[in-house]
């Protein structure tokens, strides 16, 4: 049975839904939310019979009326693997990392897929990163080996690590400032379980700027693999049931043209990464 999890409604007011068969499905009078507490819990699972056995009684999402919004409740925390694909770095002028490189994003940055990104006061150098999102299923702590890593990812997703470079690289300190800034982790549409991915570590993709193709890659470059990152950093943190890990990005970032391009007020982005759909957003200088 193939089930993708999504989040449908307004700002803050968003429902459970499943798409099943080719249809949006409600399944907010079966669970409370895609939240820390339904993947602790077995969530999936019991969501799978729910929608095996009352498929018909559900009510149909009508999406051309409805907001979709990111495929998980708040994450505890966003912890993101920087470098991660060797050519990357080297359009970044970096070293390719011996170890991941980890840092972190604000949780509250996480927005729906077709929202708008805001383009922060002061900020000059916004741009854009396309990656494949892990949400993790289960505590992961001290994690044995990558096996006991798959057994810990809830499903995957689209995600965009949107970054304002010139607060990330020119303000000083950590790259947290260049990662927060309010609408910076548009993710969904879905988040695709495990099963139904198959291999994390062969797909494409992509995103378009404006309908031009700027970044194009695949998984199978990514120097740490998923499964690898999510054992890494449970030797150093514990991660929760509904956090994400942001993956790395592949080539095509506006800091590594020449001359660089970043991102300005009207400009449009669509991304995609096989199997898990296509997000699209709209930037805006914040008011």
């Amino acid at each position: 049975m193939t089930m993708k999890l999504m989040r449908v409604g307004s700002v803050g007011q968003e429902r459970p839904a499943v798409l099943y068969e080719g249809r949006v499905l409600d399944v907010s009078a079966h669970v409370e939310d895609f939240s820390p507490a339904f993947f602790s819990s077995d969530g999936i699972s019991r969501l799978r019979q729910v929608v095996e056995e009352r498929a018909s009684e559900l009510s149909e999402v009508d999406l051309a009326r409805e907001r979709i919004g990111a495929p998980i409740s708040r994450p505890y925390k966003v912890v993101c693997a920087g470098l991660n694909y060797a050519d990357h770095a080297r359009e970044s002028g970096m070293d390719v990392p011996s170890e991941p490189v980890i840092f972190f994003k604000a949780s509250n940055t996480v927005v729906g897929p077709n929202d708008t990104v805001l383009l922060p006061r002061g900020g000059e150098k916004t741009d854009w990163e396309v990656e494949l999102g892990v949400v993790i299923g289960r505590e992961a702590r001290y994690l044995q080996d990558e096996s006991a890593a798959v057994d810990a990812i809830a499903g995957y997703c689209v995600s965009n690590d949107v970054s304002e470079r010139a607060f990330q690289l020119e303000r000083g300190g950590q790259w947290v400032k260049g990662k927060s800034c309010e609408t910076f982790n548009p993710l969904g549409p879905w988040l695709v379980t495990p099963d139904e991915v198959g291999d994390p570590q062969s797909l494409d993709l992509s995103l378009r700027l404006n309908g031009k193709i700027v970044q194009k890659g695949s998984t199978t470059t990514m120097v740490f693999r998923a499964a690898y990152l999510v054992w890494y950093l449970s030797q150093f943190m514990v991660l929760e049931p509904g956090d994400l890990i942001n993956t790395g990005t592949p080539p095509g970032v506006g800091m590594g043209m020449t001359p660089q391009r970043f991102l300005r007020d009207g400009d449009e982005m669509e991304l995609t990464i096989t199997g898990l759909g296509v997000q699209r957003q709209v930037c805006r200088s914040a008011p």
